[in-house]
């Protein structure tokens, strides 16, 4: 059986039988009928259409009346408030945001204000459409919309005394197990692999993903040869029992990608991420076709419909949308719906610290086709939180998701309140 075959195989076995239906089509698609590949598309469109928010219990409307953006620090935050008095607040991309807040002030809010938050579903698509934000899509335009999001959301969980994932229609409290991801590509094998067993020894985790190639620098490594010696090292280092992933963030291009592919899957690497430039979808695939090892990817990706051609041509085995990056939780719900109807998994990308762990929580506790480590880069502590140290400490390796009203952390109150409206 050939390896493409054999790595379909597998998948869809681990998946059930409706998958597996779909997911044989999904393989043939290229070479299938249109009415085959039509089939595909509208049962992942099904999947996508279904409901995200339950504002059953809100029997009131929540008309929005104001949407703030506040600076304390480096972060920046989003309080958005409605005319009965209703507050919702959340963090932002810590990284970004400084300079898109004049995006989301000038091309999001106009079209939110007076909208009842309750209908947030629908609004995502107003925002989209108003003033032609669509042609404006990409990560510049989703990842201030993010932050919105994660406020109204914030809204109206409190305002429902609920959990946000139970407002997504999950179930809170449930523990995650965690990955530490690294960022050590200036550094040789040796010292890379030395603090990936100082992150493992601290957090107690069972995975790690490390990083290979240049990130876009068309084939070189930044140290020379530290990919090829990387691999085994780790593998050595780490012993058979824990679980790698690999990451190149788009370092080759189609050859070097498949070569590096082969030596992650000869020493057991269990995912394989980005291996050529994100938005060169068909090398993509053809790579994902020639290995056993399962491809990971999507963290760049803003374009709900790209996501929906990758998974409906199994382009990847692991579907990884960006919190921040892709729009919030609603629209990342529904590529892993997506997702789960093609018999796929789905995994967060964490952009940055901040409470990019926090979101995760919540989206694990919605899809049943999560990963079985998902992304943690620490938590700084540059946000001060009032709340107890085991809702953002992981304990051997894992983080409860809070049961809480809104995300289940209280901000410090003095803290909040000494940040400046931007």
């Amino acid at each position: 059986m050939p390896l493409s075959s054999r790595r379909h195989f597998v998948g869809l076995a681990a998946a059930g039988v409706t998958a597996s239906a779909l997911g044989s089509r999904l393989r043939a698609a290229p070479f299938a009928s249109r009415d085959a590949l039509a089939d595909t598309y509208s049962q992942l469109d099904t999947a996508a259409a279904l409901p995200v928010l339950d504002v059953s219990a809100l029997r009131e409307p929540l008309l929005i009346e104001s949407i703030e953006f506040l600076q304390q620090g480096e972060t920046y935050l989003v309080r958005v408030r409605t005319k009965n008095g209703a507050t919702g607040v959340a963090v932002g991309n810590e990284r970004d945001m400084s300079y898109l807040v004049p995006v989301a002030k000038q091309l999001m809010v106009p079209a939110l204000l007076g909208k009842d938050a309750r209908e947030w579903e629908n609004l995502i698509e107003t925002v989209y459409l108003h003033s032609s934000n669509y042609k404006r899509q990409g990560l510049l335009f989703w990842l201030p919309f993010a932050a919105i999001e994660f406020a109204v959301l914030d809204l109206l969980s409190r305002t429902a005394g609920v959990s946000v994932s139970t407002l997504l229609g999950g179930k809170p409290g449930g523990t995650v197990d965690l990955y530490h991801a690294h960022e050590d590509r200036h550094r040789s094998a040796a010292e890379s692999v030395d603090r990936m067993l100082a992150a493992r020894d601290r957090y107690k985790t069972r995975a790690a993903k490390f990083k290979v190639g240049g990130r876009m620098r068309g084939n070189a490594d930044v140290v020379p040869g530290r990919t090829e010696a990387l691999i085994p090292l780790v593998r050595e280092r780490f012993g058979d029992r824990f679980t790698l992933y690999g990451d190149s963030n788009g370092s080759f291009d189609f050859a070097r990608g498949l070569e590096v592919g082969r030596l992650l899957d000869r020493h057991g690497i269990a995912i394989y991420e980005e291996p050529v430039p994100h938005d060169l979808y068909d090398e993509t695939k053809r790579i994902a076709d020639a290995l056993t090892v399962p491809l990971a990817g999507g963290e760049q990706e803003s374009s709900h419909n790209r996501f929906r051609w990758m998974i409906a041509h199994r382009a990847l085995d692991v579907v990884q949308p960006d919190l921040f990056y892709f729009g919030g939780l609603v629209r990342s719900i529904r590529v892993a719906r997506m997702a789960h109807a093609a018999g796929l998994k789905c995994d967060t990308h964490i952009s940055g610290t901040g409470l990019g762990f926090l979101y995760m929580l919540h989206f694990v506790a919605c899809i049943p086709n999560a990963g079985a480590f998902q992304e943690y880069k620490s938590f700084d502590g540059k946000i001060p939180l009032d709340t107890p140290a085991q809702t953002h400490t992981p304990v051997d390796g894992r983080l409860r998701c809070p049961t809480g009203p809104g995300f289940g952390i209280e901000l410090d109150p003095k803290w909040l309140a000494a940040a400046k409206i931007v």
